[in-house]
């Protein structure tokens, strides 16, 4: 269950690499590097997948990670999606520099994102306007720019831990099973899946498949697959005034029942008093930002 290794390259004139990707260069499978990674999706939303989290992204949405943090965006469907990337090692500035009492606050931000951050709405406005002028700035501006964005996560964000599992320096040896994995969970959680099934993309048996995932991200298959399927619940819920009755069989679940149980278990709230947080009511009120994002 092994990320592959992703380089992206500065040019010859720039220490740091910054650029827009957009549909079909975004899409890119289950990955690592060894930089931190600062990201604003500026088209599109999907499904988020970061160390052992799986969650959602949309537009507007911004996170900053750790080195060697696995992780994938999904698009939804057929739409267009892009994103601004800014990829950076931690000694690009020297290895001096992170240490000086001034950035005391930017070397806590760097420690945390180990995990992967995801910076909360509606505060990152500001943060979006610099990431998307320094991609197209260069000389010492370009630098400011980029501290200046860190800067502004580190003392004045509010930003939500995403992962509980520590990052790990990878090899490329089966480097694209766990993106095949993740691929037909996407295509085919809304149907009935059985462990033989994965198993099988993955090329191993079933308790070898068991064991490898449980592994590598800390939780069991049937803990993911619920994941990927109450996040399009949730979707569904905020988006369409679809009876939760149908929500429940459209995100693959055969009971109400079960439905239901894996909802509360994981947002620790029902899906009908979910749905009432995203009311216009109760948007206005910001009383959806009360959410705890699950692992």
């Amino acid at each position: 269950m092994r990320p592959f290794i992703q380089r992206l390259l500065p040019d010859d004139s720039t220490s740091f690499f910054a650029k827009t990707f957009r549909t079909p260069q975004f899409e890119v499978g289950w990955h690592q590097h060894v930089e931190y990674e600062l990201i604003l999706f500026t088209e599109g939303s999907g499904m988020s997948f970061v160390g052992n989290h799986v969650g959602e992204f949309e537009t507007g949405d911004i996170y900053f990670l750790g080195p060697n943090l696995p992780h994938t965006f999904q698009k939804t469907g057929d739409q267009i999606t892009s994103a601004v990337v800014i990829q950076f090692r931690g000694d690009f500035w020297g290895p001096d520099f992170i240490h000086i009492p001034e950035n005391r606050a930017l070397r806590s931000l760097m420690e945390a994102s180990i995990l992967g951050l995801k910076i909360k709405a509606p505060q990152n406005k500001q943060l979006a306007s610099l990431i998307m002028e320094l991609e197209y700035t260069s000389g010492v501006k370009r630098l400011l720019l980029l501290l200046e964005s860190l800067s502004l996560i580190a003392t004045q964000m509010e930003y939500t831990t995403v992962s509980t599992q520590q990052a790990t320096a990878y090899s490329q040896k089966d480097m694209d099973i766990m993106d095949k994995v993740f691929q037909f969970t996407i295509d085919s959680f809304r149907e009935q899946i059985k462990l033989s099934d994965v198993a099988q993309k993955a090329c191993m048996s079933v308790p070898a498949f068991c064991r490898n995932f449980k592994r590598s991200t800390q939780k069991t298959y049937n803990d993911f697959l619920n994941e990927v399927r109450i996040e399009f619940a949730c979707s569904l819920l905020i988006e369409t005034n679809k009876p939760i009755f149908d929500i429940c069989f459209e995100s693959g679940y055969s009971t109400h029942a079960n439905f239901h149980k894996q909802f509360q278990k994981i947002k620790n709230i029902s899906p009908l008093q979910f749905r009432k947080l995203f009311t216009p009511d109760n948007i206005r009120k910001g009383n959806n930002m009360g959410i705890v994002e699950t692992k």
